[in-house]
């Protein structure tokens, strides 16, 4: 049992992160983590040729079958949905580097099947004829669910990406616009047709659909960080290996915002509010 446990171990966080990009919360992904360990020490490892392709079907079945019962429960969701951002804590500093927030919204603008096929094969090198056996689909079926997902992703990327130094020279120039006042400064800053999604949950004050247009976009910003009655601390963070905006008040993190750059100007922006959505943003 120990040999198992430390092989588990070995391979938790690669187990984690598939989890993850296929249901964008911390919180499913270690739920799927764990009904996967279960499954793991009650197996016959004897029997089992490739402990890591064995675990990450295992794992990725337990998130398909969470998803289904997601889909459930967003249908009475207030508002936008958007994944759970992650921050450098100990145990998710790896994970937090691998896949940013905005990847994170294009995967999720895909079926769970896509989604799982997408993770399995590209980002984790699973042959398709594996993901096959994985999803208990044809190979044909996969095949095409791998040809519309890459299609899918590769239309949401960006044209002209930015590297992370640059993404973080954009975020530092935007919060001291933001603190000082500069309107102007903050709207040369934003894509004319560019789009906010907030998520509150139901919990705390967000758009109940995207807000488009650079003036709309930045009088609802403005509007979040400047409200009188939940006064914040706007400070530079890591979210998901890009900088991002965290508005920390009197109970702690209030407010994330994090961005998506298209040749140095920002297209998309995506605030947490939602608190059962924080609890993995840790503050230094």
């Amino acid at each position: 049992m120990t040999d198992a446990t430390a092989v588990f171990d070995e391979h938790r966080q690669a187990l984690l992160g598939a989890a993850y990009r296929v249901l964008g919360t911390m919180t499913d992904a270690e739920d799927a983590v764990q009904e996967t360990w279960l499954r793991w020490a009650a197996a016959d490892h004897d029997e089992v040729e490739s402990p890591r392709a064995y675990l990450l079907t295992a794992v990725t079945r337990q998130a398909l079958n969470i998803a289904r019962a997601q889909e459930r429960r967003r249908e009475a969701y207030v508002g936008p949905w958007l994944p759970e951002p992650v921050t450098h804590a100990p145990d998710t500093a790896e994970l937090a580097e691998s896949v940013s927030i905005a990847m994170l919204v294009v995967l999720e603008s895909l079926s769970p099947a896509e989604r799982a096929t997408f993770v399995l094969h590209e980002v984790f090198g699973m042959p398709l004829s594996e993901v096959a056996e994985t999803l208990q689909k044809s190979p044909a079926a996969v095949r095409q669910l791998a040809h519309r997902a890459r299609e899918h992703v590769q239309a949401r990327r960006p044209r002209q990406p930015v590297d992370r130094a640059t993404h973080r020279e954009v975020t530092e120039r935007f919060l001291a616009a933001a603190s000082g006042g500069s309107i102007e400064g903050l709207m040369g800053m934003l894509a004319p047709d560019v789009v906010l999604y907030s998520d509150g949950g139901g919990l705390r004050r967000a758009a109940l659909r995207p807000i488009f247009g650079a003036e709309k976009v930045l009088r609802f910003g403005l509007g979040v960080m400047q409200n009188p009655d939940t006064p914040v601390v706007l400070r530079i963070g890591e979210l998901n290996g890009r900088a991002a905006l965290i508005a920390v008040g009197m109970d702690g993190v209030d407010t994330v915002a994090t961005f998506l750059l298209d040749g140095g100007l920002i297209t998309e922006v995506y605030v947490m509010r939602n608190p059962e959505k924080l609890r993995h943003v840790w503050i230094s």
